[in-house]
This record gives structure tokens, C-alpha cells and sequence, in this order.
């Protein structure tokens, strides 16, 4: 019983010494830390760091605020149109199509188009209305007229605009095919894949053609998920009315199929879409000498004429009286 309680206290006084040294050596520690110079350096990252941090912050809350009052008319103009089921049937997918030819994807890209098909005939026809009725001589039939044909620019406006985009866009596209069918030859020769080659050709011609090099980029990553490869390639045919970039799909499609040789069938695309660029050229070219007439008639011959019988019918009035 004696050995019993002497091990014990042996053990309590090795545990109070052991407490004892660990206190010593963090108090050591603390006072270490608190006196010894702090590096100015570590502390300015650290206030950069937080200083980064809350500007990181104000600007997330600034543009959530922003979006927050962009998407608010949008959403109360969505509303509207899904109650007037303006959203929704045959002329909607028509104008959705349009928008999509026109490069203009986005998910309010049809809200925003309709909504502007509502609201530009009224502001138009009551902007036309509010300045005929500034002109007191007018009569009311001029003046009713006037606000008809402001309201019906207002509803063909966007239309035209977005006809014209989309001509523009594909007038681009046309004009940078044949380059990009090249670069897919090159990428079809080096051994890659369809949607691998697009990639890479979407990615090299961004600079030079954005708008091609989008719908390539776009027909890749939906040949990479889609089920069905086929659809990739009629969507790009959707989202392009081209003859030829229908051509290239049905190309491609056939190759798809029947597993003839890619580079091949391109090659020879990209040499046919090169021929009728260069013919439209000469085409263009060849309309030149017709279309200088009128320009040449009505601005260059009266000036030539004044030159050269200016001078001698001023002196003949001038012998004469």
C-alpha cells in the first residue's frame, strides 16, 4: 500500500513539472511574438488582401444591383407578352429563327423583339401625331395619315433592322467559308476528329470571322453532347441559311454516314466556294461600267461642259451685247 501511494505522488509531481514547463514555454513564446518587431511587408499584403477582398465584394453587390434593374422591365415586359400569348405559336418560332440567324441568342433576345414590335408602333405613331399637330395648317386627314404612317414604321422598323443584320452577318460568313473549310482540311488531314477540328478552326479564325468561328464553335461543342451528330449539323444548317453552308452540312452529314473521306469532300467544297466568291467578283466587276453611267451623266458631264464651253459662251454674250 505504501509502494502504491508513493508511484502516485511520484506521477502527480511529474504532471505538475510537465504542466508547469508547457505554461513556461508558451508564456516564452507569447512574449516572443508581442516584442519582436512584426514585418511591415506581411502586413501590407495582408491589408492589400483585405482591401481586395471587400472591392471584390462591392463590385459583385454593384453588378448584381445592375442586373437586378436590367432584368426587372424584362420581366414585367415577359408578363405582358405571355398573357397577349405573344410568346408563343408560329409567328414566335419565326421570330426566334430570325433572331438566331441574326447571331442574337440570348434568352431575352425574343421578349425584347416582340416588346419592340408592341411599343415602337405606338411611340413612333404618337411622336408623329404630337409633330403634325405642332403644324396649325395641316388638315385632320394629313394629320391622321401622318400618325398612320408612324405607327406603321414603328412596326416594320424592327424587322428590317433585323433583316438586315441577319444579310450583313451572312454576307460575313459567305465571304470567310472557303478560308475556314481550308483550315478544316488541314485539321481533317492531321488526323482530328470532326468536332475537334472545328474547335481548332473556330479558335484561329476568332480574330478574323467572330461570327463563323461562333457558329463553329457552337456546331463542336453540340457534336460533343447531342445524342444524334446528324442534329449538330442541321442546327448549324438552321442557324446559317446559307446555300452554302447547307452544302458543307449535307457534306458532312453524308461523310458522317456513309464514312467517306472527310478532307477530300472539303477540299473540294472549299475550291467550289472559292470559284463562286471569285465569280461574284468579276460579276460585281463587270456591273461597274453600267452603274458609273448615271453618276457620270448627272455629276461629271455638266461640269465638263461648263469647263470647256463655259468660256467661249461667255464671250459670244459678250461680243453679242
Amino acid at each position: 500500500m505504501s509502494f502504491v501511494n508513493a508511484l502516485a505522488a511520484h506521477l502527480d509531481s511529474n504532471g505538475i513539472a510537465v504542466l508547469l514547463g508547457v505554461a513556461v514555454l508558451a508564456t516564452i513564446l507569447l512574449l516572443g511574438s508581442a516584442l519582436l518587431p512584426e514585418d511591415p511587408m506581411s502586413s501590407r499584403v495582408r491589408g492589400h488582401l483585405r482591401r481586395r477582398d471587400h472591392l471584390r465584394a462591392d463590385r459583385l453587390m454593384v453588378r448584381q444591383r445592375i442586373a437586378n434593374l436590367r432584368t426587372a422591365p424584362i420581366g414585367s415586359l415577359r408578363t405582358v407578352l405571355a398573357r397577349l400569348k405573344l410568346l408563343s405559336g408560329e409567328e414566335a418560332r419565326k421570330s426566334g429563327d430570325l433572331l438566331t440567324n441574326a447571331g442574337w441568342r440570348a434568352r431575352d433576345a425574343l421578349t425584347v423583339y416582340m416588346g419592340l414590335r408592341i411599343i415602337l408602333p405606338a411611340v413612333l405613331g404618337l411622336t408623329a401625331l404630337a409633330f403634325v399637330y405642332t403644324q396649325n395648317d395641316l388638315p385632320a386627314m394629313a394629320r391622321m395619315m401622318a400618325a398612320a404612317g408612324g405607327a406603321t414604321a414603328g412596326a416594320y422598323l424592327p424587322v428590317f433592322v433585323l433583316r438586315r443584320l441577319i444579310k450583313r452577318r451572312q454576307n460575313f460568313i459567305r465571304r470567310q467559308l472557303p478560308d475556314a473549310l481550308d483550315l478544316l482540311v488541314i485539321c481533317a488531314e492531321a488526323g482530328l476528329s470532326l468536332d475537334a477540328g472545328m474547335t481548332r478552326v473556330a479558335r484561329d479564325l476568332g480574330p478574323a470571322a467572330p461570327h463563323l468561328a461562333d457558329e463553329l464553335g457552337l456546331t463542336a461543342v453540340e457534336l460533343g453532347f447531342l445524342p444524334n451528330r446528324r442534329q449538330a449539323l442541321q442546327n448549324l444548317s438552321r442557324r446559317v441559311e446559307l446555300p452554302a453552308m447547307r452544302g458543307v452540312v449535307n457534306t458532312l452529314i453524308q461523310t458522317e454516314r456513309y464514312g467517306t473521306p472527310l478532307a477530300q469532300a472539303l477540299r473540294v467544297l472549299a475550291a467550289e466556294f472559292r470559284e463562286e466568291r471569285m465569280l461574284k467578283a468579276e460579276e460585281k466587276a463587270a456591273r461597274l461600267p453600267a452603274t458609273l453611267t448615271v453618276p457620270m451623266i448627272v455629276f461629271i458631264l455638266p461640269t465638263l461642259f461648263v469647263v470647256l464651253i463655259g468660256p467661249a459662251a461667255v464671250r459670244v454674250v459678250h461680243n453679242f451685247m
